[in-house]
């Protein structure tokens, strides 16, 4: 049985030694904010050639920049963070999104304002469009579109109702 008891203790102490090597990792890794050079590339702008830094190719400035993206990558520094630490290093200018606030505020509220102008525009074209249609049907006596009936509009000759039904029968299969 001493035997067995040794096996047991030698598992549980394996497993302790796992854990405890697992733990530190993995809540580490939890703790590091998961963030990429090729996530920051996008939302930040080469200060010389003026484009994002995924698209400027051979340019030394960008390349400095994509170093220390990557260096504060390694040492687990938060999107926010980083975008701070380029901004304090090469310029204001390097940030590809405009403040949200100031002068820069415009870059938001233009587009949300002409969206609600076009709305509205549309919204009220659609109503005179509507008014005037429903002038026009009680102008003409009331076809009953506007009211949703189905009853013939108006008075219909009479050798127009025959013809019609001449009509139809001629196309019943």
């Amino acid at each position: 049985m001493s035997r067995r008891r040794a096996v047991e203790r030698a598992v549980a102490v394996a497993a302790a030694l796992l854990a405890f090597a697992a733990g530190p990792g993995s809540a580490l890794a939890a703790a590091c904010p998961r963030t990429s050079v090729a996530d920051l590339e996008d939302e930040v702008m080469c200060p010389v050639c003026k484009t994002p830094l995924g698209l400027a190719q051979e340019a030394p400035q960008a390349d400095r920049e994509r170093a220390f993206i990557l260096e504060r990558v390694e040492r687990c520094e938060s999107k926010p963070a980083i975008k701070a630490a380029l901004a304090a290093e090469f310029g204001d200018e390097v940030l590809a999104l405009p403040e949200d606030e100031g002068f820069d505020l415009a870059a938001y509220l233009v587009p949300l304002l002409g969206l609600a102008g076009g709305l509205g525009a549309c919204s009220l074209a659609i109503a005179r469009w509507r008014g005037r249609r429903a002038r026009t049907v009680a102008a003409a006596g009331g076809s009953g579109e506007a009211t949703g009936s189905t009853e013939p509009a108006g008075r219909v000759e009479p050798g127009a109702a025959a013809r019609l039904e001449r009509d139809l029968e001629r196309y019943d299969l």
